[in-house]
């Protein structure tokens, strides 16, 4: 199974939206040759990363910005939600995020939200938030969900500035199947232990053929699918380990003295992303059939519509 895109690549109104228009269409540089085009191609995907992380890096930005006492007697945690809430407006304002996107992100919200409550609850303790707030639901911070959602922007943002074509991809029932599995394993191995290892195996199996296609420059470049899962989660490790070092949240073992997060939460960080990237690939899915529909009705069919 394959799954494209087609490059949703019109100028939208919006100077971010006429810079990503041009991030994707551009070719000032030429065809550079040897190892210019190496260098090139690796400014031009950093930018694109970048921008891909407009909605996570502005966040996390805010995390690192926002004074531990709050601002003018709001409380941190609450700033935090303001903030949170006014990006995701303004990427809907300027439209680079459609209603269908911000939906799916609601939805990684709500979920990752329903985590927190678990894993902070008093019979599990995994990690806490020790500050006050007003927007605090069984101790837990409304904030808290965005950095999920941040992580299904992202994939959404990179989807698209990167051209993402996904091919040998499984079979939509195995991969809802194991993303499920995924979530549920963040609960239930608190009772009956931790199988994320034999998910892991599962994941290696069904994803072992699948590759994900980019486009840096001018060019298609390639990779596995699971190495990007894997990278991606590594950088959430290292957000998380920022995060727990300005106080944002603490796990037990760093109440007293802060101390780097065990590397084994890569790990989780990595499963996570698989099931967001589930989620988006159903995005993704369910937009190109819609738009085959309505191409099917129309009297000249568009041939540079998503296709699945």
């Amino acid at each position: 199974m394959a799954i494209e895109t087609a490059g949703d690549l019109t100028i939208r109104p919006g100077r971010l939206s006429a810079f990503d228009a041009f991030l994707c269409n551009s070719r000032i540089f030429g065809t550079p040759q040897g190892a210019l085009r190496f260098v090139i191609e690796f400014i031009w995907f950093g930018v694109k990363e970048a921008r891909s992380c407009l909605f996570a890096g502005l966040f996390f930005l805010s995390i690192f910005l926002v004074p531990k006492a709050g601002i003018s007697g709001l409380p941190r945690y609450d700033v935090l939600l303001v903030v949170a809430l006014s990006i995701q407006f303004f990427m809907l304002w300027s439209r680079l995020e459609t209603w269908d996107e911000a939906k799916a992100i609601g939805l990684f919200h709500i979920v990752g939200f329903a985590l927190e409550l678990f894993k902070t609850s008093g019979s599990i303790g995994s990690w806490s938030y020790p500050d006050i707030a007003y927007t605090k639901v069984m101790g837990v911070p409304l904030f808290s969900g965005f950095m999920y959602a941040a992580v299904g922007s992202y994939i959404i943002q990179a989807w698209r500035l990167l051209d993402l074509r996904i091919t040998h991809h499984p079979s939509y029932w195995m991969a809802t199947a194991i993303a499920l599995c995924i979530y549920l394993n963040f609960f239930t191995h608190h009772y009956i232990g931790d199988y994320r290892w034999y998910i892991c195996a599962c994941v290696i199996g069904l994803y072992a053929r699948t590759t994900v296609t980019f486009r840096p420059y001018d060019r298609t470049r390639r990779m596995p699918l699971l190495l990007a899962f894997l990278l991606i989660g590594f950088f959430l490790w290292l957000a998380e380990n920022f995060s727990t070092f300005f106080g944002i949240w603490r796990y037990p073992n760093q109440i007293g003295v802060w101390s780097t997060v065990h590397i084994g939460k890569w790990s989780s960080w990595s499963l996570l992303v698989i099931m967001t990237f589930t989620i988006v690939a159903h995005l993704k899915t369910s937009s190109a059939d819609r738009r085959a529909d309505l191409n099917s009705a129309s009297p000249s069919p568009a041939a540079a519509m998503p296709s699945v």
